[in-house]
């Protein structure tokens, strides 16, 4: 993410969805079985997603990893026991060993994804590790407001799984998710050519919808298209 986006990138991730608090919860569901040991989060923003990572009881150790000094000041900040670190993922060397790397919507705003996927399984092919990906799904979504918050792609199954595999993942698993979302979105954003958030929407939408929505697709049957996609690969 370029650094003259940073106002869009802090009405777009920090303020309107600030609200979006079962969201993020039921992402971490999905990936709670998966993170474990020394755990790496890129792309952490000012750590609302971080706040959740440390609730986890099998980390020993979180590394959040952010470019913009902006938000890393407010990790530190907000969360001082966390370490955090100015920079991208290469910051970190590759001699060290990780367990897990998560990445939520940051894939989206990188160029060259394919090199970003495989500097994640160096740092995790030691330990077998996991990488926690949840990235926006489906190109016929892709609308003005991707590309005003820097998105490069959406991405669909059959890219993904190929981009996991070309850089040494092992697909663990795969699913779309919010399938609601995947309507509205299409709605408001690609047919309205709607270029904000609504704060009022995000707050009923997780509050009274998502969570029914999530209960659903993670108990009973997944989605067979989604806006979003959540993958977890194992490193090796």
């Amino acid at each position: 993410m370029e650094s003259s986006n940073s106002n869009t990138i802090k009405n777009y991730e920090f303020e309107d969805l600030q609200y979006a608090n079962n969201y993020r919860s039921a992402i971490l569901k999905e990936f709670l079985p998966y993170l474990k040991g020394e755990i790496i989060e890129v792309g952490a923003g000012i750590g609302q997603f971080t706040e959740l990572l440390k609730t986890i009881n099998d980390a020993k150790r979180i590394l959040t990893i952010e470019p913009h000094e902006p938000f890393v000041k407010k990790i530190k900040q907000t969360l001082p026991d966390i370490e955090s670190i100015r920079g991208t993922i290469k910051s970190v060397n590759l001699n060290s060993q990780w367990d897990a790397i998560v990445c939520v919507n940051v894939l989206e705003h990188i160029k060259d994804d394919l090199d970003e996927l495989k500097y994640y399984n160096q740092l995790l092919e030691n330990n077998g590790g996991n990488l926690c990906l949840f990235v926006p799904a489906r190109k016929e979504l892709y609308s003005d407001i991707d590309a005003l918050f820097g998105h490069y792609r959406r991405y669909n199954r059959k890219e993904l799984i190929s981009k996991l595999n070309q850089s040494g993942f092992n697909i663990v698993k795969m699913h779309y998710f919010n399938f609601i979302g995947y309507f509205s979105w299409f709605l408001i954003f690609k047919m309205f050519k709607t270029r904000t958030f609504n704060p009022t929407a995000v707050k009923t939408f997780d509050k009274y919808i998502l969570p029914v929505m999530h209960s659903w697709e993670y108990n009973f049957v997944r989605p067979p298209f989604g806006q979003s996609l959540i993958a977890v690969a194992k490193a090796g």
